[in-house]
């Protein structure tokens, strides 16, 4: 990905300007541009590292890393105590993921070809597992408002207590989920992946040592990004709502995005469809529940609990989406839709008040 070597000079600048303490609008800008290349680094050096460790290790190297970038902006938001940023970006992860990326996948891959087609056994995995996770998201969300009007908290001990049990739950599924894609049933998500094996470019040593200082470097950027959230939402007039759900998702992962839009330019719809739906499915089985337990040392307990509007969009998200992949197959004119239904979201969340 050339893009991502002139794009590494906000690196410096944003560092720069947050010492000689520049505008916080400038910092939130550079470091939100600095983010997207770091990402890009971390996918690539995690794809080398999957060329010399074999498909097993690798797959299971490729499922951790898939959202690192993101687990990075959200732990750094929740020591914060951006809590309602954190929510947010899971909202906007999952559903940016199935409605924009998928959507301008499809459109774009439908552009250059008149039917595209993918695996259903594939899609129907993971749309069960996307219904799966909508009804985990929704239960401690529902479970509140079951409550007397005085506890309906999300610091209400049996709050945190259903939230930590869905959690764990959560993440045991996860982890079987990566045991039957990548061991038991690893035949039917290769299906239709007819790629051939490339080399690696870099040596082991070289991949590690990008991997680890990409990282850090996120992890850097990332606490600018955070800590210019209240002044950048203060000065254009956003809401943390539209910050979370529509921005920090498109930072944390535009390099995945665009490899996603370029394998599905080319025909691959079976890898484009994985990426993008695999990417949501592992922000709400893993990294969301995640959060919830790393809330608990960082001083800022997060319950699993999100606002009704919210509710409705990840609920929306995933029906659509689901009905666009039972039949195996895609038109330029279903990418539309699910980038129409992902427009109409994004504006109703530019206004929800501040």
């Amino acid at each position: 990905m050339r893009w991502m070597v002139p794009m590494l000079v906000f690196v410096p600048i944003s560092i720069v300007l947050s010492l000689v303490h520049s505008h916080p609008v400038a910092v939130f800008a550079t470091a939100a541009l600095a983010i997207i290349p770091l990402a890009g680094l971390m996918g690539v050096a995690t794809e080398e590292l999957v060329k010399h460790l074999g498909s097993a290790i690798g797959g299971l190297l490729n499922a951790t890393f898939g959202n690192a970038t993101e687990l990075i902006i959200t732990i750094i938001a929740v020591r914060a105590n951006e809590l309602d940023v954190v929510r947010a970006s899971i909202i906007g992860s999952i559903v940016g993921n199935i409605l924009l990326v998928l959507g301008l996948s499809v459109f774009l891959g439908g552009l250059k070809y008149k039917k595209q087609v993918f695996s259903q056994d594939v899609a129907g995995v993971h749309t069960v597992m996307l219904v799966l996770a909508v009804i985990a998201i929704f239960t401690p969300s529902t479970f509140v408002q079951t409550l007397p009007a005085e506890w309906r908290t999300a610091d209400n001990p049996r709050v945190e207590s259903l939230s930590l049990w869905v959690s764990g739950l959560l993440i045991a599924l996860y982890m079987g989920s990566l045991w039957f894609s990548l061991r038991t049933h690893q035949s039917i998500f290769r299906a239709g992946e007819e790629e051939e094996w490339e080399p690696p470019q870099w040596q082991r040593s070289t991949a590690l040592a990008v991997l680890a200082g990409a990282t850090a470097f996120v992890a850097w950027e990332s606490e600018l990004l955070v800590h210019g959230i209240s002044p950048t939402v203060a000065a254009l007039g956003l809401s943390k709502a539209f910050v979370g759900v529509i921005l920090v998702p498109i930072i944390g992962n535009a390099a995945e995005h665009a490899t996603a839009v370029s394998m599905a330019i080319k025909n691959k719809m079976d890898v484009s469809l994985n990426i993008c739906v695999s990417s949501s499915i592992q922000i709400a089985l893993f990294v969301a529940p995640l959060i919830v337990f790393l809330s608990l040392p960082l001083g800022h307990p997060m319950a699993f609990v999100f606002n009704q509007f919210e509710l409705i969009a990840v609920g929306f998200s995933v029906v659509i989406a689901a009905f666009i992949a039972r039949d195996g197959q895609s038109n330029w004119l279903e990418g539309a839709e699910l980038l129409t239904v992902y427009a109409i979201l994004a504006v109703a969340f530019y206004y929800i008040p501040k």
